[in-house]
């Protein structure tokens, strides 16, 4: 099974689930960013692969603008060069509007994450050459403030079925790419990685995520992410 075909079997798992309060709003960009997320698997999703980082959910200002996996504006329109129509999410929550790529908000953890790849490599085929990068979860939870949720905030019942979902997507995703690490951007990430992957013969590791909510990661988070990929045998 192809990324393409993958991510489509996600989004239809995902689609019928229901979340209950705080959640209010819930953004699928691989609905309405779908002809954005389709271009950058098909334009960089072909295997196989060195390694593969995951991210945990779409940021705000990042893949739920642009259905792209830490896809800050700048970085998918003129590093990735991938501008496709996006739609709009229904409801949409009025503190957190979806504008696709005329976005002006960015995404720190995203233009740290692919501003990294970009100094290392210079061009994105270098990159996807080794590696590719995805989100565990492509849903965004909101709270009727705009207030991000965290999968892992969710209730055991709703976070058990979204992980059912998410682990078979992870696996399938893994024996496409023909990968042989799976580097989680953050705990969370890596936590997924470790239980949907169980008993495969991978190595499983983790860098520091680049929030800007961490103070460890608004201090030389690049040099601290290398040091942490060179420990897994990884050389950027």
């Amino acid at each position: 099974m192809d990324l393409i075909a993958i991510a489509r079997k996600l989004s239809e798992g995902l689609h019928p689930l229901r979340f209950s309060n705080p959640v209010t709003h819930v953004y699928n960009p691989l609905e309405y960013a779908w002809e954005n997320h389709e271009a950058y698997l098909r334009r960089y999703g072909q295997g196989p692969k060195e390694a593969v980082f995951i991210g945990m959910n779409p940021g705000p200002w990042g893949m739920a603008q642009t259905g792209v996996p830490f896809g800050e504006v700048s970085i998918v329109r003129d590093w990735l060069r991938i501008d496709e129509p996006v739609g709009r999410p229904d409801p949409e929550n009025p503190s957190k509007p979806v504008t696709g790529l005329a976005c002006r908000r960015s995404e720190v953890s995203g233009r740290r994450l692919w501003g990294l790849f970009r100094d290392r490599f210079g061009d994105p085929e270098k990159f996807f050459r080794r590696f590719f990068v995805v989100n565990y979860c492509p849903l965004l939870f909101l709270e009727a403030s705009g207030r991000n949720r965290t999968p892992v905030q969710l209730p055991a019942d709703e976070r058990k079925q979204v992980m059912a979902i998410c682990d078979e997507a992870l696996r399938r995703t893994v024996v496409a790419l023909q990968a042989k690490t799976v580097i989680g951007v953050g705990n969370f990430a890596e936590d997924r990685a470790r239980e949907a992957l169980t008993g495969r013969d991978l190595v499983i590791g983790r860098i520091l995520h680049p929030s800007p909510a961490s103070p460890a990661a608004n201090r030389g988070w690049p040099e601290k992410a290398l040091e942490q990929l060179r420990a897994l045998d990884l050389h950027l």
